[in-house]
């Protein structure tokens, strides 16, 4: 497998490692209830996970919560798999598994930027007109999300139109 290939871990990986340390934010909250810093990492900086997941109990049909002991357990319903499919992908050399989760890692990026947007859209901000703009700590962390999980689908796409090209030539 080229660099290049390993490059379309980039994508579910970010993804994974966020959703991992969004989760331990919520858990040393329930350590430290009163901890001015986590509930500002928790609300402000991870707060795109929240805004996701409440979204998702609307495709999810049970209570995720009901087996998986963690805080965003539909969101994390999603990306464990996807993250799942791109190790076998690696393990397995297995080109089409790593593009799979590539795609998907952006997919369900965009689905956290919609999530978010949506969530701005009907929130109230006094009289004036709402708009919402990602603003502060949320930007950076879905710019990042965003900027890996597209770079990883670029690249998913770039090798196999590549290597369709090097055939038919």
């Amino acid at each position: 497998m080229t660099r290049l290939g390993k490059l379309q871990l980039v994508g579910p990986v970010t993804l994974m490692v966020s959703m991992l340390a969004s989760e331990a934010v919520a858990r040393a909250l329930a350590y430290a209830p009163t901890s001015e810093t986590l509930w500002y990492v928790n609300l402000k900086v991870f707060g795109i996970f929240k805004k996701s997941s409440v979204y998702l109990h609307d495709f999810i049909p049970y209570d995720a919560r009901d087996y998986l002991p963690v805080v965003s357990a539909q969101l994390f319903v999603i990306i464990a798999p996807i993250f799942l499919v791109a190790c076998l992908g690696l393990a397995f050399r297995h080109r089409l598994l790593l593009a799979l989760a590539s795609n998907l890692s952006f997919i369900c990026a965009a689905f956290m930027l919609l999530g978010w947007y949506t969530d701005e859209r009907h929130s109230q901000q006094a009289s004036l007109v709402i708009v919402g703009a990602l603003q502060g700590p949320n930007f950076y962390v879905l710019t990042t999300l965003l900027g890996a999980s597209l770079l990883s689908f670029l690249i998913s796409h770039f090798s196999y139109l590549s290597e369709y090209r090097s055939s038919t030539v």
